[in-house]
C-alpha cells in the first residue's frame, strides 16, 4: 500500500515555493501543472482536504469527494522519477495510418532506459493501447517500468487546455474507465496512478472522478520535449530544474510531437546519476 504524506504544496510547482529539505510528498487537490510547455495558468479553487491514497494496488484511493493529486515526491530525498506520456489523439492517428508518421512507439527511447537500467513510469493514453497492445504487454512485462493511464483520447478535462479537445463532464468518468479498463486487460498488475491530458484539470474534474479510485500524477519538472528543436534544450531544462523529490514528465510516443526525446534521455540519466540522484518509479518515490 502506498503511503503519501499530507502536506499541501502552495504556489507555483516550478518554484516550489514553501519547499524545505525532507518535506513529505507533496498532494494538492485543486491545482495543476500542465505537462506541456508553456505552462498554462493554474486553477485555483478554494482548497479542501483531500483522502489520503491507500489501497493495494499503488496509487490506488478511497472513494472520496475528489481525486488526490501528488505533484512531487519528499523534498530530502535523493531519489527522482522520470515519468513518460503515450499520447495519441484521433488526428495522431489518421497520420499514423495515412503513413505521415511511420510509429508512435518511440524504439529508441525504451531501448535507452533498458540499456541504462532506468526505472520509469509510463502513462499511457486508451487510443493508443489499443493501437500497441503487443508492446503495452511487452512493457508490462518488463521489471524496470510500471504503467498508468492518461485518458483514453488524450481530450482535455477542462476547457481551453492548449488545443486539445475537452472532454463533457458527463463523460469524464467513463473516459477514464475505458482506458483503466484497457490497460487491466493488458497488464494485470498495473498501478492506479493517472496523469491528466496537458496537466489540466479543476475542481469539477477531480469530483467526477474521485469514483475511479486512482491518484492524479502531476510533476514539478516539465521537460519540453514536445515538438522540441534540440535534444540539447530538453536536457538543460530537465537538469536544471530537477531536485530530490522531482517527478518529471517527458513524452515516449516519438513521431512528429516528440521526435528528440529518444536522444535526451542518456544525457539526462547521466548528469542526474553523476549529481548523486537514484531514479526511481512514481510508486517508489512516493512510497
Amino acid at each position: 500500500m502506498v503511503a503519501l504524506g499530507l502536506a499541501l504544496v502552495a504556489g507555483a510547482v516550478m518554484t516550489s515555493c514553501g519547499d524545505t529539505p525532507g518535506s513529505g510528498p507533496a498532494i494538492s487537490p485543486l491545482r495543476n501543472t500542465p505537462t506541456l510547455t508553456p505552462v498554462a495558468p493554474e486553477r485555483t479553487p478554494t482548497e479542501v482536504p483531500t483522502a489520503e491514497p491507500t489501497g493495494k494496488r499503488p496509487g490506488e484511493s478511497e472513494v472520496g469527494t475528489l481525486m488526490p493529486v501528488v505533484r512531487h515526491g519528499a523534498r530530502g530525498t535523493k531519489k527522482i522519477a522520470l515519468t513518460f506520456d503515450a499520447d495519441l489523439t484521433a488526428a495522431m492517428r489518421k497520420r499514423l495510418t495515412s503513413g505521415k508518421v511511420k510509429s508512435y512507439y518511440n524504439a529508441e527511447l525504451i531501448g535507452n532506459l533498458r540499456r541504462l537500467k532506468v526505472p520509469a513510469t509510463l502513462f499511457l493514453t486508451g487510443m493508443w493501447m489499443e493501437q500497441y497492445p503487443g508492446r503495452t504487454r511487452e512493457l508490462a512485462a518488463d521489471p524496470l517500468f510500471e504503467l498508468a493511464t492518461h485518458s483514453y483520447a488524450h481530450k482535455a478535462f477542462t476547457k481551453d487546455c492548449y488545443t486539445l479537445a475537452s472532454v463533457p463532464k458527463r463523460a469524464m468518468l467513463s473516459d477514464v474507465r475505458h482506458a483503466v479498463t484497457i490497460l487491466d486487460r493488458l497488464d494485470p498488475d498495473a498501478t492506479r496512478w493517472f496523469r491528466f491530458p496537458g496537466g489540466c484539470y479543476d475542481g469539477t474534474a477531480l469530483h467526477e472522478l474521485a469514483p475511479a479510485r486512482l491518484t492524479a500524477v502531476q510533476l514539478d519538472v516539465a521537460g519540453a520535449d514536445g515538438f522540441a528543436k534540440s535534444a540539447r534544450s530538453i536536457v538543460d531544462q530537465v537538469v536544471r530544474n530537477a531536485k530530490g523529490g522531482s517527478i518529471v514528465v517527458l513524452h515516449m510516443h516519438g513521431g512528429d510531437t516528440a521526435p528528440l526525446t529518444g536522444k535526451a534521455v542518456e544525457p539526462i540519466v547521466r548528469k542526474l546519476r553523476a549529481q548523486g540522484y537514484q531514479l526511481v518509479t512514481v510508486t517508489d518515490l512516493m512510497s
